[in-house]
């Protein structure tokens, strides 16, 4: 769903719509999505470590890079959201003086 949104966003980047309210709406989708990923990470990393293994290391470790990973894309996608949100604002701002 996330890489989906991505493509929608980067179709909205060459066709001009960078700057409007469904990019917004993408980059929300991705970030959602990001954190839904980290909490389901998350579960199996409890999971893992209640079990009764005595091999661990390799899937939390595995765990692990793929929660940095999620942080790191929730992360830009909010602040991409955020900046765009704020053009978006100002855009209709001017659209409503003109």
């Amino acid at each position: 769903m996330a890489l989906y949104q991505a493509f929608k966003v980067l179709g909205y980047a060459g066709q001009n719509k960078v700057f409007s309210q469904t990019a917004v709406k993408a980059l929300r989708t991705i970030k959602y999505c990001a954190i839904a990923i980290i909490g389901f990470v998350a579960v199996g990393e409890i999971f893992i470590m209640l079990g009764n293994s005595d091999d661990r290391a390799g899937g939390v470790f595995m765990g692990l890079l793929i929660a940095f990973g999620s942080i790191v894309i929730a992360t830009a996608a909010a602040m991409f959201e955020r900046i765009l949100q704020n053009a978006v604002d100002i855009k209709s701002e001017n659209e409503l003086t003109v």
